[in-house]
C-alpha cells in the first residue's frame, strides 16, 4: 500500500521548510521530498573552497528572514538558530577613497553620506522617517496573502498621512532621478542604486526607488544578518523543529510528477516509482514553469497557461566566485573593512552601463558586484585574520556578445568561467590593490553550475522569476489572483515565483500553507477553495477578441 500524509511539499528549500513547520504546528503529518542530497535549496554552506573556511554556496545575508513574521513565528532561536552582524551592514566605496556606508546606526549613515555633500545627510534621514511610519505595515502587507486586506488598509492610511500622491510617486520612481532629486553628492544614490540591483531593478526601472529604499531600510532597522556558523544553519533550525513536530524530509527524492483526479491533487510520484499519497494537500516549492507543463500536465491544466509559461520571466542569471583569503581585504578606503556587504560600481553611470550591457546580451566587462565578507559578520566563518568572502554578478540568460572583449559565448565551460572569475576579481582589486596576493583558494559557480546544485535556479536565476512590476502581485507568476491556490484543488504554488516573490522570507511557503489549512474548513472545502481553484483556470481559459 502506498504511504499517505496529509500532504507532500516538494522542495526542502526555505519555503518548502516554513511552510511544512506551519503545516506540524496545526498537527498535520508533513512530508518534504528533496531532489538534492541535502536539505536548504539555497541556503546552504560547505567547506568546498578550502577545509579551514565556511562558506555560504548561495544566499547569505538575510534580512527579509530578520523581518519576516512568517520566519520570526516560528522562534528558531529555539532550535538554535543565533544571528550575527558585521559592524556595518553595507559600503560603497570609491578609488578615491571615499566610501558610503549604512550603518546601523542611522545617524553615523546620515554623517556618511554628509562627507559626499553638505544636506545629504538630512536627506537620508527624511527616507528614514517615512520608514519609521510605514514601515511595520509596509512589511505586514508585502509578506501577507494577496490582497493584503488588514495590513493594506492600516498602509493606505499611514501613506495618506505621511504625504499621500506624492509618497507613491517617491516610491515609483526611478531610483537614479530619486537620487537626484534627493541628494547633491554621490554617496546617498550609490547606496539606493546598489540596493536596487540586489531585485534586479536597472537604475532607470519604474519602482526601483521603491525596492531600494526599502532593502536600505531593512539593512538601517534590522540590519542585513548572516546565521552564525553558516548559512545551513537556518536550514538546520527548520528541519530540526520540523522534526519535533513530528515532520519528515527525505532526500534525494525526486518528484517527477503531481497526482491528479478529477481536478484534485491526490499525490506525488517519485523519480524511482513510488507514489506518496497526499490525504490534504500538495504544495510546491519549485518555480512556475517547473510545476505549469512539468510536475502537473497541460492535460490537467487549461489552455491558456502554457502561453503565460511562455511568457514567463525569469530573473537575471548569476556568476559567483567564493574565496579563501589569507587575511582582510585591502581596501583603500578603510570603511569598507567593517562592511558585511560591499557595492562594488564607480558611480550611478557604471550601474547603468552594466545594466544596458545585461539588457542586450552583452556579457558586462566592468561587472557590478555585491561581495560579502563573510569572516567579518561571522567570526566562525575562517581562522582568526582570515577572510572567508565572496561576490556574485550578473551576466545575460541569452549571451549575444562579449563587452569585454575576450569573446565569451555563454557556454560556462572551464575556461569562460575562469575568464569571468578574472574579471570579477579586477573590480575588487582596482578598490583593494594587493587582494589577489591573498587567495589562498577559489571556487567559481557559473549559471550552469548552479542550476545544477540547485534545480529551482534555473539558468542561475536566483529569485524564482523577475520582481519587475509586470510579474508582480495579481501578475505573480501569471495573471490571476496573486494567490498561492493553482487551478487545480489542493495544489499550492509555495515558492518564490508566488507573491511576494525572491528572497529568503518564507513567506510564499507560509501563505501556501495558511491557504491550504483554511481550505480544510468546510465551507471552504466545498465552495471556497473549488472556486478559487476555478477562478484561476478562468482566467488562463482562452479569450476571444472582441468582435470575433
Amino acid at each position: 500500500m502506498a504511504e499517505s500524509f496529509d500532504a507532500v511539499v516538494i522542495g526542502a528549500g526555505p519555503n518548502g521548510l516554513v511552510a511544512a513547520n506551519v503545516l506540524a504546528d496545526a498537527g498535520w503529518h508533513v512530508l518534504v521530498l528533496e531532489e538534492q542530497p541535502v536539505p536548504g535549496g539555497a541556503v546552504r554552506s560547505d567547506r568546498g573552497v578550502h577545509p579551514d573556511y565556511v562558506s555560504d554556496i548561495f544566499s547569505s545575508f538575510h534580512p527579509l528572514a530578520a523581518a519576516s513574521p512568517a520566519v520570526i513565528a516560528l522562534e528558531l532561536e529555539r532550535w538554535g538558530l543565533a544571528w550575527s552582524h558585521a559592524p556595518q551592514v553595507l559600503a560603497h566605496p570609491l578609488a578615491d577613497g571615499q566610501c558610503a556606508v549604512l550603518d546601523r546606526d542611522r545617524l553615523r549613515t546620515a554623517k556618511s553620506l554628509e562627507s559626499f555633500a553638505a544636506g545629504d545627510g538630512e536627506a537620508y534621514l527624511r527616507l528614514v522617517e517615512v520608514w519609521d511610519r510605514l514601515g511595520p505595515d509596509l512589511l505586514q502587507s508585502l509578506f501577507a496573502p494577496f490582497p493584503p486586506v488588514r495590513s493594506g488598509l492600516a498602509l493606505a492610511a499611514k501613506v495618506r498621512a505621511a504625504g499621500g500622491l506624492r509618497l507613491l510617486r517617491m516610491l515609483a520612481l526611478p531610483v537614479r532621478r530619486l537620487g537626484e532629486e534627493e541628494f547633491s553628492g554621490q554617496g546617498g544614490p550609490l547606496l539606493l542604486a546598489g540596493c536596487a540591483l540586489h531585485a534586479d531593478f536597472f537604475p532607470e526601472s519604474a519602482v526601483s526607488s521603491g525596492f531600494g529604499w526599502l532593502m536600505a531600510m531593512l539593512g538601517q532597522q534590522f540590519g542585513w544578518p548572516v546565521p552564525v556558523g553558516g548559512a545551513g544553519a537556518l536550514t538546520d533550525a527548520l528541519v530540526r523543529r520540523l522534526a519535533d513536530k513530528g515532520g519528515e524530509v527525505r532526500c534525494s527524492a525526486r518528484v517527477r510528477a503531481v497526482q491528479v483526479h478529477d481536478g484534485r491533487a491526490t499525490g506525488v510520484e517519485t523519480e524511482d516509482g513510488q507514489r506518496i499519497g497526499a490525504l490534504r494537500a500538495v504544495l510546491a516549492d519549485v518555480p512556475a514553469p517547473a510545476l505549469y507543463g512539468g510536475l502537473v500536465g497541460w492535460d490537467d491544466l487549461p489552455p491558456r497557461l502554457r502561453d503565460d509559461m511562455r511568457r514567463f520571466q525569469w530573473d537575471h542569471a548569476t556568476f559567483k566566485v567564493d574565496w579563501a583569503l589569507s587575511g582582510p581585504i585591502p581596501w583603500t578606503a578603510p570603511e569598507a573593512a567593517g562592511a558585511g556587504t560591499v557595492h562594488l560600481a564607480e558611480s550611478v553611470d557604471h550601474l547603468t552601463r552594466f545594466s544596458a550591457q545585461l539588457a542586450t546580451g552583452q556579457v558586462p566587462d566592468r561587472p557590478f558586484a555585491l561581495l560579502g565578507q563573510m569572516t567579518t559578520s561571522d567570526a566562525t566563518r575562517s581562522p582568526a585574520g582570515t577572510e572567508s568572502a565572496w561576490a556574485y554578478t550578473h551576466v545575460p540568460h541569452t549571451v549575444r556578445g562579449d563587452a569585454g572583449g575576450s569573446g565569451l559565448t555563454g557556454r560556462w565551460d572551464a575556461g569562460e568561467s575562469e575568464t569571468m572569475a578574472d574579471r570579477v576579481e579586477g573590480e575588487v582589486e582596482r578598490l583593494a590593490p594587493g587582494f589577489r596576493d591573498r587567495i589562498r583558494a577559489r571556487r567559481v559557480l557559473a549559471p550552469p553550475d548552479l542550476q545544477q546544485l540547485n534545480a529551482s535556479l534555473v539558468g542561475g536565476a536566483l529569485n524564482g522569476g523577475t520582481a519587475a512590476i509586470h510579474q508582480q502581485a495579481v501578475f505573480r507568476p501569471t495573471p490571476g489572483t496573486g494567490r498561492p491556490e493553482t487551478p487545480v484543488t489542493g495544489l499550492y504554488l509555495a515558492s518564490a515565483s508566488a507573491h511576494p516573490g525572491g528572497g529568503v522570507h518564507g513567506a510564499c511557503g507560509a501563505n501556501a500553507a495558511r491557504a491550504a489549512l483554511r481550505s480544510q474548513s468546510p465551507l471552504t472545502r466545498h465552495l471556497l477553495a473549488p472556486g478559487l481553484s476555478g477562478l484561476q483556470r478562468a482566467l488562463a481559459a482562452p479569450r476571444k477578441l472582441r468582435g470575433r
